[in-house]
């Protein structure tokens, strides 16, 4: 047989663009992972990932849980397991949200292959071609790349300090009374930083039953709080309209792509039906380690360490935008989480100028990759402050302050 024979060859003999569905045409890189690509690069520092700290990451405890897992579960461990999840991390999850106001049953929670996973099953259940639902502008890029694919009609109301500007929700939902549902970051908001007060996530409800809407709440970083209370969950207000997703990407570590969804019982079970299609189950090997590491109290210890370095880390930055940004940018003040949304003078469009700021090896994310329709946030960022060092931070907004200052002068 000729070598070449079953080889890809560079002469192709397909137009594979023309044996594609109509959803694929909207679907579009993420403009993170792409720029992640370029912040490998060793010298550059980057705000730009949603990237949890990874000298942080409890490898030792992971070590472990994985050596206990195979010596005494390992069979078990290996094989296929129920596409609802571990029952025993199910049920540590339930007693964990109970103290966040959550309390539910076990048939009520579904585990998924990180919440990326749970967004799009969230599409696959709710979105036809066309149907319009409701979200934040800006908002989570994720949640947008999930819903683009399956040719989401996006209907938007803009931020303010609060959160979501649920008022203007009324006429927004007039206009388009085939919603299915309203998409909300209501902690420490992805980009924007901000959390949604308790009185505006009751007018939420309010006008989500008036309309009889769904409400997806997406919660991955509501237990990194470092400062004032925790507010009571939107779930707990209307459990019966809301599906809740949370993660342990951000506590325990990005790379088990673990999460969990949890909604009424007829949601699970089409949520359910819709998972089998995808990957049948989640890993029970990466559940049963997360199980070990839970029962263990390693996560509550981990999670208060992760409060301490994050908040200080948060706070360098803030501290470094003060003094180093031109005095027309302002940002927000984010009480947790991983991210703050800065504002640029009317003159910097953060798309074009993020050229120059990488020219200065240091990277964040355009505003625009938050709007669905790209339309909006060309003079906005967002930055990441837990990923970096506090010198790393504060060499690096020092870096973009002098960019953005040259810039505005002309050079």
């Amino acid at each position: 047989m000729d070598a070449s024979e079953g080889m890809i060859t560079s002469v192709e003999n397909i137009d594979w663009e023309s044996h594609l569905a109509e959803r694929t045409h909207r679907m579009k890189s993420s403009v993170i992972r792409e720029l992640l690509k370029l912040t490998m690069v060793p010298d550059i520092i980057s705000f730009a990932g949603g990237l949890p700290a990874p000298e942080l990451f409890p490898i030792r405890e992971f070590d472990e849980a994985c050596h206990h897992v195979l010596q005494n579960e390992g069979e078990r461990a290996l094989q296929y397991g129920p596409t609802e999840g571990h029952r025993p991390l199910k049920e540590f999850l339930a007693e964990k949200m109970s103290k966040y106001g959550i309390w539910v049953e076990l048939e009520n929670i579904l585990m998924v292959s990180g919440s990326q996973q749970g967004l799009d099953l969230i599409g696959k259940l709710f979105i036809d071609p066309g149907t319009s639902i409701i979200s934040s502008r800006p908002t989570y890029l994720g949640a947008i790349q999930a819903w683009n694919a399956y040719q989401a009609h996006f209907c938007t109301v803009p931020l303010d300090d609060d959160g979501m500007c649920v008022d203007e929700l009324p006429s927004l939902l007039d206009a388009n009374p085939d919603s299915r549902f309203i998409y909300v970051l209501p902690n420490f908001h992805n980009p924007a930083g901000i959390t949604m007060p308790i009185d505006r996530r009751k007018r939420l409800v309010e006008i989500a039953r008036q309309y009889d809407l769904a409400i997806i709440e997406d919660d991955p970083y509501g237990e990194l709080r470092y400062e004032g209370e925790d507010i009571t969950p939107i779930f707990r207000l209307a459990p019966e309209r809301t599906i809740y997703l949370s993660t342990f990407s951000k506590t325990l570590a990005p790379g088990i792509r673990l999460a969990w969804i949890v909604a009424p019982k007829p949601i699970i079970q089409r949520l359910v039906q819709a998972k089998q299609g995808a990957d049948l189950h989640t890993s029970m090997f990466i559940q049963m380690i997360a199980n070990d590491i839970c029962k263990r109290g390693i996560l509550r210890q981990h999670v208060k360490r992760l409060r301490q370095v994050y908040e200080q880390r948060r706070d360098t930055m803030l501290d470094a935008l003060a003094e180093h940004m031109p005095a027309e940018t302002s940002w927000t003040h984010p009480k947790g989480g991983l991210f703050l949304w800065a504002s640029t003078p009317d003159q910097i469009d953060t798309r074009v100028f993020l050229e120059k700021a990488t020219a200065a090896k240091v990277a964040y994310v355009p505003g625009f990759a938050f709007y669905p329709d790209e339309k909006g946030g060309s003079h906005s960022m967002r930055l990441n402050f837990s990923n970096a060092r506090e010198e790393m931070i504060n060499e690096g907004i020092y870096r973009m302050g002098i960019a953005m200052k040259k810039e505005l002068a002309g050079g």
